[in-house]
């Protein structure tokens, strides 16, 4: 789906260029990029790494310990922003995520393990 799209590609150039930015103006700038792609019901929540949450996982932030976790018509409209058309959904797990490693390095695809 084009959000899911525009949203990867934002988290990849904040990921990267904000190593270890706080969650909380990661999550800022993430709602940000959702509305401007006009989604208008939509949440964005930083959980503990470990914590269930429902939605899509997006990020990660404070060296892995958080995780930025995308819902999709929830909550109240936002003023302002023009509904997009619907279409097709695309299964869950189709985007790569992009992960912030607890040494403090990015990854696109959620694996933070060293490579040989």
């Amino acid at each position: 789906m084009k959000y899911r799209l525009l949203i990867s590609l934002a988290l990849a150039f904040a990921g990267a260029a904000h190593g270890a930015e706080d969650c909380e103006s990661l999550r800022t700038r993430i709602e940000s990029k959702i509305a401007a792609a006009g989604v208008a019901r939509f949440a964005v929540t930083v959980v503990d790494a470990n914590a269930t949450a429902a939605g899509q996982v997006v990020g990660s932030c404070e060296l892995g310990s958080k995780k930025v976790v995308y819902e999709r018509d929830v909550g109240p409209v936002r003023e302002g922003v023009a509904p997009a058309p619907a279409s097709g959904a695309p299964s869950r797990g189709s985007e790569p995520i992009l992960t912030e490693c607890k040494d403090g390095t990015v990854s696109v695809g959620g694996d933070c393990r060293k490579q040989p």
